[in-house]
């Protein structure tokens, strides 16, 4: 198992991103899908648990066969995809746990996500305080203005090094933003990846980690980007909004589900 843990930093509140985040995933996951290809939301409903109280459960599939690397594709089937289950209890997340983030065919396979957010520059130390975690593990810092991303995903207008809100009057984001930027939050996500495959565990662990930094930098640049187009948004509207994305979303894929 490969356990890292990622610390994103954005010139927001933790308040402002809880609307923030629901935005940026409903518009990403309907844009970057397409009939047989995309996130298609199975469940999305309220959930209470007994610690940590209200949330948010939802169940996605995610079906990736054509955005695997070829020398994935050759050993894996050409239905393939995802189950992510996650927890929303703001400012906590999960997102799967050892038994629910797993590919449709590989059972030993599997991902596990803890998310904490906080008004902070990611200063905060041993925020995670998990007993699933053995020993130390890395802990890498992302910047969302200066951190690379992968060529086929830049876009300009998305780019927090030139980008500058008309509504909150933030960016752009220049060298060392971090030091000196108010309001500032940071989003702490311990990731573990378990691939018990001999001969393919460490390249497909490391593969995954490095998809889900992917990730996180192009989701938190958008949330930035995009934050005009939700600012103003109360948590009832954007989840108004998620419910419509998912609608059309799911109707791109040619889902059954509602």
């Amino acid at each position: 198992m490969l356990v890292k843990e990622y610390r994103i930093c954005m010139p927001l509140t933790t308040e402002e991103y809880r609307v923030g985040q629901l935005y940026t995933i409903s518009k990403h996951s309907h844009q970057e899908s397409e009939k047989g290809e995309g996130v298609e939301v199975v469940k999305n409903e309220p959930h209470e648990d007994p610690i940590h109280g209200h949330g948010q459960f939802t169940e996605k599939r995610v079906h990736l066969s054509s955005k695997l690397p070829s020398w994935a594709r050759a050993v894996t089937p050409r239905i393939f995809y995802i189950t992510e289950k996650a927890w929303n209890y703001y400012p906590y997340t999960i997102t799967a746990d050892g038994r629910s983030l797993q590919c449709s065919f590989l059972p030993k396979f599997s991902i596990y996500i803890e998310t904490k957010y906080e008004d902070n520059c990611g200063d905060s130390e041993n925020i995670f305080h998990s007993d699933k975690i053995l020993g130390d593990h890395e802990v890498s810092f992302l910047d969302i203005a200066f951190d690379e991303i992968p060529e086929r995903y830049y876009r300009s207008p998305e780019d927090p090094r030139f980008f500058s809100s008309a509504k909150t009057g933030r960016g752009p984001l220049r060298e060392g933003w971090r030091q000196h930027t108010k309001p500032i939050m940071c989003s702490y996500k311990l990731v573990s990846v378990k691939f018990e495959v001999w001969g393919l565990q460490t390249r497909v662990e490391q593969f995954v980690h490095k998809v889900i930094r992917d990730i996180l930098l192009i989701g938190h640049r958008q949330a930035f980007a995009w934050v005009d187009e939700w600012c103003d948004m109360s948590l009832e509207e954007v989840r108004d909004f998620e419910t419509q994305m998912q609608v059309a979303t799911n109707q791109k894929l040619g889902s059954q589900h509602p």
